[in-house]
């Protein structure tokens, strides 16, 4: 085991960059490409905005931009402003920001946890109206004495950080094997600067932009036309315009992935490799994914950005609520229990008749709780079932028949499953002849899911 910290530092920072390269092993099951994170969420800041908001910081001081006392502006998503606070905080500098109303609200708690002020602008606004989060910081800045705009869509110093160190970092990291590396534009600092650096190192590395669905900038890369770009959810990737720091001769392909995708994928990466990382990141590892099932080529090194910190986004793509109010999840329920877990109200003790018990004592448990069927139960095992229609039916023909047994009337029973069974598999079973399955949970029959159950909770309704 390697232990890089093996001396002390000055300050946190000094930990900015010489991020982790890790192999992706489960999500990438059947590929023959191997695909790796840099884990850029592992920056002190808990994003690959680190890098550039010291960078600007220290530029703006070296040129005498940015003296002792002064305020720090900037248009962020919450990350760059994370950076910029972070460095701010050491080096003694007011910071104010502003930011989309789509943004998690972690990300406006942790701006004002390291002293930020930050304001909120609507989202839904062109680049032009006074509104947009950009306009609005260009005011802030000019009305307020002593403040540096950092302007990271135009400031150079942003690409200018990732070709001095996320390009030579991967570079080293993958012993010079890289082959293709993907990750999005906000900015376009990262595309930029690590692309160039890689291309100088090796012109054969393919340099792959991801978009989110409503940017501009894949299409635009695609087309040469500027299309009228929409809302989308996923943070801090796309833009509504061409971003100044954005050196779009440096990619050689965009791809653009959906909302949806890219949080089902950020959301598998947690769960099967470990890495909790946020919408973003899922966004380019969906379409690395894409890339090396592609090539299909063991020889090839791909490299994915995981851009950001997952704990910022507990809300939305981590919250099942958020998730599936916005459509984003393929199956609103995956098991028996998930559907029997969904039930509106408390879930009722199961509902059975023996074998030896009068049809008038099944009928009026039937009538009493309004169900349209029971299981026979006899001791722990389904041995038949009884359906209200069919019960009535004979009643009708012969009243005689409701002193008879259970037994002498029962149908066959129910079939019993898992807990744990899958839905798809619960579908097939009620989509034949049985109108309900009876679920197994510990050893013991304790609950029934009828047809109704599964269209109720297939369809979200209640």
């Amino acid at each position: 085991m390697t232990h890089p910290h093996r001396s002390s530092y000055d300050s946190v920072l000094d930990l900015i960059g010489w991020t982790p390269l890790v192999r992706l092993n489960r999500v990438t099951a059947g590929l023959r490409t191997p695909v790796y994170g840099k884990c850029d969420f592992m920056n002190p800041g808990g994003s690959l905005k680190d890098r550039i908001g010291l960078a600007m910081i220290e530029e703006a001081e070296a040129d005498g931009r940015l003296r002792p006392g002064g305020v720090i502006v900037e248009a962020t998503g919450g990350n760059t402003g994370l950076a910029l606070a972070m460095a701010a905080s050491i080096k003694g500098y007011r910071c104010i920001f502003t930011m989309p109303d789509k943004m998690s609200h972690e990300k406006t708690k942790l701006l004002r946890a390291f002293g930020a002020e930050v304001v909120i602008t609507p989202t839904a606004v062109g680049p032009e109206d006074p509104d947009h989060y950009l306009v609005r910081a260009k005011q802030i800045a000019a009305d307020t004495p002593g403040a540096l705009f950092t302007n990271q869509f135009y400031n150079q110093a942003n690409p200018l950080a990732h070709y001095r160190t996320t390009g030579p970092e991967l570079w080293e990291q993958s012993e010079g094997r890289i082959t293709h590396f993907l990750t999005g534009s906000g900015t376009g600092g990262t595309i930029t600067g690590t692309g160039r650096y890689l291309k100088e190192r090796n012109p054969e590395v393919r340099i792959i932009g991801v978009d989110p669905v409503g940017s501009v900038i894949g299409p635009f890369f695609n087309t040469g036309a500027m299309p009228e770009g929409h809302p989308y959810k996923v943070e801090g990737l796309g833009n509504d315009k061409i971003p100044a720091t954005l050196d779009l001769d440096v990619v050689d392909e965009y791809r653009t992935v959906s909302d949806a995708q890219a949080f089902r994928m950020a959301r598998r990466i947690s769960t099967e490799e470990g890495l909790f990382v946020g919408g973003s990141s899922g966004l380019i590892t969906s379409a690395a994914l894409d890339v090396a099932r592609e090539i299909d080529d063991p020889q090839a090194f791909v490299v994915t950005m995981l851009c950001d910190w997952g704990e910022r986004y507990l809300t939305k793509l981590y919250d099942e609520e958020w998730m599936r109010a916005n459509g984003f999840l393929e199956r609103p329920m995956r098991s028996v229990q998930d559907l029997l877990t969904g039930k509106p109200g408390e879930l009722p003790a199961l509902l059975t008749v023996e074998p030896g018990q009068s049809v008038r004592t099944a009928l009026a448990a039937i009538t009493e709780h309004g169900v349209s069927q029971l299981p026979v139960i006899d001791g722990d095992q389904a041995v038949g079932s009884v359906l209200e229609s069919e019960l009535m039916a004979r009643v009708l023909q012969d009243p005689s028949v409701l002193d008879q047994t259970v037994e002498s009337v029962m149908q066959e029973p129910f079939p019993v499953v898992d807990g744990h069974a899958s839905v798809e598999d619960v579908r097939a079973l009620l989509s034949r002849r049985s109108p309900a399955v009876l679920v197994r949970s510990n050893g013991s029959i304790d609950a029934i899911l009828t047809r109704y159950d599964l269209v109720r909770g297939l369809t979200g309704s209640g």
